[in-house]
């Protein structure tokens, strides 16, 4: 006879399962917070069963060890954190401890975005030999941050920094002439460099003391001439700005809005005589040119033409004079060489009736006494012409039967002795 036997079986109640960690969000990003869940449930729920939650990375605890929350938050991940997290769940009555599979948990990086570039000073300019600072920033990227800094269009890159900012500075120490570029940057944290915007930067240059100068080398100021003052600073940015002195005083001012000199027109006058200088100023300070002296002499037209004024009221008033004391000295030789011809052969007279000195009748005979001259001691003779007078017809007649013995004969005439003196009738002329 057999006997049956009843087989006990025995089941294993399983208290909980494996933790499961979560990671919220599911992907979190660089300098975001990042909440870490450990997971897991009693089959069996009774009071007095709890759990004690322990979270890990790379071995170590974290945050501040075990405790009865599931939950662990981060305020702020980085790339630089651990990537691989996992957790254990205790249950405190039975002291089973159950861990979870490892999780790797990749930490996402902002992007940069909106680079730009400032400078320092602002404005786009900068004194030669002055220091510039260029700064680089960036609006939104997370982790460390690669910093380039360029130099003209085509990128010739001055610097490279790296560091964990959203901005970074650059800084030239002594700016010169070349150094007048177009500046821009670069920023990358892994995503591939984004640009900033191009920026012109500008070398002022200071103005150089002034040279003044008038109208053209080697030209003389002469009274009314329209002079022209240039005045020039070979060195300087523009714009710049020129004023004009005269003893100090100013006569105007002009500006050379892309370099180079300014000029003034002066229109001269005896007052113009004196010291000039230009004074150059572009924003940086002023500079002033050497004093020039300006001489103004008179033209030598303006002295002839006094002359010839002078000379035309001379002859206006000493003209007559003159013409007449000529004339009386053209007079005076003639009667002078008519009487020196008289002497050397006195002329023969026409036959026409003549008359003594005293003729009985002067009313018709008019006669001209020439040359009174001394012929020999006390006796002096002069010969007589008398002017012949239209006749009438038997008068005529009358001439013509004389005699030629009585027209030809020589009329003396005695002198008397007392204060005979001889006289040249030139002189008396």
């Amino acid at each position: 006879m057999f006997t049956k036997r009843r087989r006990r079986v025995f089941h294993t109640q399983v208290l909980f399962p494996l933790p499961v960690l979560e990671v919220s969000p599911s992907r979190p990003v660089e300098g975001h917070s990042m909440t870490l869940t450990c997971k897991t449930q009693l089959r069996t729920q009774r009071p007095d069963n709890q759990f004690r939650f322990c979270f890990f990375s790379d071995g170590k605890f974290l945050g501040s060890g075990c405790s009865s929350s599931p939950k662990l938050q981060f305020p702020a991940i980085w790339r630089k954190n651990p990537e691989v997290y996992w957790c254990m769940a205790e249950e405190t009555i039975n002291k089973i401890r159950k861990w979870s599979l490892p999780t790797k948990i990749p930490v996402q990086r902002i992007p940069v975005s909106d680079v730009s570039l400032e400078t320092r000073p602002t404005g786009g300019w900068v004194m030669e030999g002055s220091k510039l600072v260029l700064i680089c920033s960036v609006v939104n990227a997370t982790g460390n941050i690669t910093y380039l800094w360029y130099r003209g269009a085509l990128g010739s890159n001055l610097e490279t920094k790296t560091q964990h900012s959203l901005s970074a500075e650059f800084e030239i120490t002594e700016m010169k002439r070349r150094d007048a570029e177009q500046y821009y940057c670069a920023a990358d944290n892994g995503y591939g460099p984004v640009l900033s915007e191009l920026v012109s930067i500008a070398v002022r240059v200071p103005v150089s003391r002034p040279v003044l100068t008038f109208g053209e080398p080697g030209i003389q100021a002469v009274l009314g001439d329209l002079v022209e003052l240039h005045c020039e600073a070979l060195r300087g940015s523009p714009p710049i700005f020129y004023q004009f002195y005269h003893e100090n005083v100013i006569l105007g001012n002009s500006s050379a809005s892309s370099g180079g000199g300014a000029s003034f027109n002066l229109s001269l006058t005896a007052e113009n005589s004196g010291n000039y200088y230009c004074e150059a100023n572009n924003g940086q300070g002023a500079q002033r040119s050497e004093v020039v002296t300006l001489n103004i002499t008179v033209p030598i037209e303006s002295g002839n033409n006094l002359t010839s004024g002078v000379t035309e009221w001379l002859l206006g008033c000493l003209g007559p004079i003159t013409m007449a004391l000529i004339f009386c000295y053209w007079i005076k030789r003639k009667i002078g060489r008519q009487s020196d011809d008289l002497l050397r052969s006195p002329p023969r007279p026409v036959l026409q009736e003549s008359s003594y000195l005293n003729s009985p009748d002067p009313e018709q005979i008019e006669c001209v006494y020439e040359n009174v001259n001394v012929v020999r001691g006390d006796e002096i003779y002069s010969l007589v012409y008398h002017i012949q007078q239209e006749l009438e017809p038997v008068a005529a007649q009358h001439m013509k039967t004389r005699g030629a013995r009585e027209v030809s004969s020589e009329i003396y005439s005695k002198a008397r002795k007392k204060d005979i003196t001889y006289m040249d009738y030139e002189d008396t002329i």
